[in-house]
């Protein structure tokens, strides 16, 4: 029986990984800032009591390594820790009100990784299965986005890091997976204005990032066609990207005040 810890679980991708592995007879904690969401999705589940779920804001890190040692107790350790909280906002620099809305997308995608794969290091360490730190990245994270300067380069900073990671969990045991989602039909894309090429629905996403994850994956693009997309934004040059993104559409900023 799998033991398996998600953060950002009340809705979207978090909740349908929550869902897949729920299915599959895992023991879940799942943590997020709705705990009332989290509660009625847990009620959801098969053998709903042995899950946890945790209200825990991820910027809280003090709370999130509670949340975490309170897990490995009750489940008796872990395989599967999936730091998947994030939060997307349009932004650009020449706002002085954007700074605060660019901190809190760094300390919730990037920072907040870390934190959350930090308490659960020592255990799988010890463990005789193969642990999993899964990061979530974006194709977002490719190539910064314009309009979406925070996001891009959060989510680069997650793909870069957990790379980093895999080379220093190396001989320990523990296999760090980045999965890079394209448009998934969740809360957080549904605002987007503009077309969303290769839209996934949630749960089939959900399925392929558990076949990846469970093979160890060191890298995976979900779904694959946005793998290609991918690698073609790699190899554009830097002044046809710069030609072809000009006129790009925007992310919505935050309203201010």
């Amino acid at each position: 029986m799998k033991r398996v810890f998600i953060t950002g679980a009340s809705s979207g991708l978090g909740a349908a990984l929550a869902t897949h592995y729920a299915r599959q007879g895992a023991t879940l904690g799942l943590l997020a800032r709705r705990s009332a969401a989290l509660d009625a999705l847990i009620a959801t589940f098969p053998n709903s009591h042995l899950h946890r779920a945790y209200g825990v804001d991820v910027r809280d890190h003090a709370a999130l390594g509670a949340a975490a040692a309170d897990f490995l107790a009750h489940a008796g350790g872990i395989d599967i820790v999936i730091a998947n909280a994030g939060i997307s906002q349009g932004t650009l620099t020449e706002y002085l009100e954007d700074l605060p809305v660019f901190a809190d997308i760094v300390a919730t995608n990037l920072t907040a990784t870390a934190a959350t794969f930090a308490p659960f290091i020592a255990a799988m360490r010890t463990q005789r299965t193969a642990g999993r730190l899964v990061g979530i990245g974006s194709v977002a994270g490719i190539r910064g986005l314009p309009g979406a300067g925070a996001y891009s380069a959060s989510k680069a900073a997650v793909m870069t890091y957990c790379e980093a990671l895999r080379i220093e969990m190396r001989g320990h045991g523990i296999k760090v997976v980045t999965i890079a989602p394209g448009y998934i039909d969740t809360p957080m894309t549904r605002h987007n204005p503009y077309p969303m090429p290769f839209l996934m629905a949630p749960q089939a996403f959900a399925a392929r990032a558990a076949h990846a994850i469970d093979g160890g994956a060191a890298y995976r693009v979900i779904p694959w066609q946005m793998g290609v997309v991918a690698k073609l934004l790699r190899l554009l040059p830097v002044a046809l990207y710069d030609l072809a993104f000009a006129r790009a559409p925007r992310k919505p900023r935050q309203t201010p005040p």
